[in-house]
């Protein structure tokens, strides 16, 4: 395990469990809103019997973890198990912090934040690969044993979580608990993509030499040439491929327009882009520098 990655990870899973934490407290069990996954069981316990749910948290993931500690791998296993033992503990520490978020009892606002605050949170663990057990757990071990792929097993526990939660809230806090459980989802969404939102865009043309050097000098991005062929001519191809901000497609089709009008474009959702221009500086363009140089 790599000691410097490993130094740099551990504050952002503590972080992140904090605040996972901290909304589970403050705001789901303090206004009846249920959860899905281990949380989830954790908050019904804690409903019905008043067993806290940071000693639930230990109780419920422990097997799991030592269940599941050969399918996880070294690093996985070491950053779950820390996952745990913090989430566990800021749960405890945050049911003993007398903080009172006074959002006037409007359960859309508290599912909302709800919902960020989770997602923000868990985030922040899994961005570093981390896990803070759970369901997590429970799936691996279904798809490895039974070939169930992860996406379904962990949707039908939460399901079957959120209908337990029946018996200690009504449907209307349940229907508020899915609003907390789809802005958490999107948050987690734009987190693990990356900070910046980019599009690839596929432009297929006689011109591409021509069209390259006008898109690489105009919006000083990289450009990669691939080697196609046309189904029907046979004909050879150079297609373009390039990955830009969402607000520069329409520059850049502008651009294949005035040289190609036939030229086709397909443009593609990039997840995840990291690199020059979008994860760090991008150069100057032409017309800065050559500023710089007149000045």
């Amino acid at each position: 395990m790599n000691r410097k990655m490993f130094l740099k990870d551990i504050p952002l899973i503590l972080i992140g469990t904090s605040i996972y934490a901290f909304g589970l407290v403050n705001l789901n069990i303090a206004n009846n809103l249920a959860e899905g996954g281990v949380s989830g069981i954790t908050l019904i316990l804690y409903a019905l019997f008043k067993f806290d749910p940071a000693y639930s948290t230990l109780l419920i993931n422990i097997p799991l973890i030592i269940i599941g500690g050969k399918i996880l791998g070294k690093r996985s296993l070491v950053y779950t198990v820390i996952g745990t033992l913090s989430l566990s503990a800021f749960l405890w520490i945050w049911q003993r912090v007398p903080i009172e978020i006074n959002l006037q009892h409007d359960l859309l606002i508290v599912a909302l934040l709800a919902g960020l605050l989770a997602g923000i949170g868990s985030g922040l663990v899994y961005k570093v690969g981390g896990t803070t057990g759970g369901s997590d757990i429970v799936a691996r071990i279904l798809e490895k044993n039974y070939g169930i792929s992860m996406g379904r097993s962990l949707f039908a526990l939460d399901v079957l979580v959120l209908l337990l939660s029946l018996t200690y809230i009504d449907l209307q806090r349940m229907m508020y608990t899915l609003i907390v459980s789809y802005v958490f989802s999107r948050v987690i969404d734009s987190i693990l993509d990356g900070g910046y939102s980019a599009k690839g865009l596929l432009i297929v043309s006689n011109h591409s030499e021509e069209i390259a050097p006008i898109l690489m000098t105009t919006l000083e991005r990289g450009v990669t040439f691939l080697q196609g062929e046309g189904a029907f001519s046979g004909a050879e191809k150079k297609i373009i491929y390039i990955v830009v901000s969402a607000r520069e497609i329409s520059e850049i089709k502008r651009i294949v327009q005035e040289f190609d009008p036939t030229a086709f474009v397909s443009v593609l959702n990039v997840h995840e882009v990291e690199g020059e221009g979008f994860t760090y500086l991008r150069p100057q363009t032409s017309i800065l520098r050559r500023k710089k140089v007149t000045e």
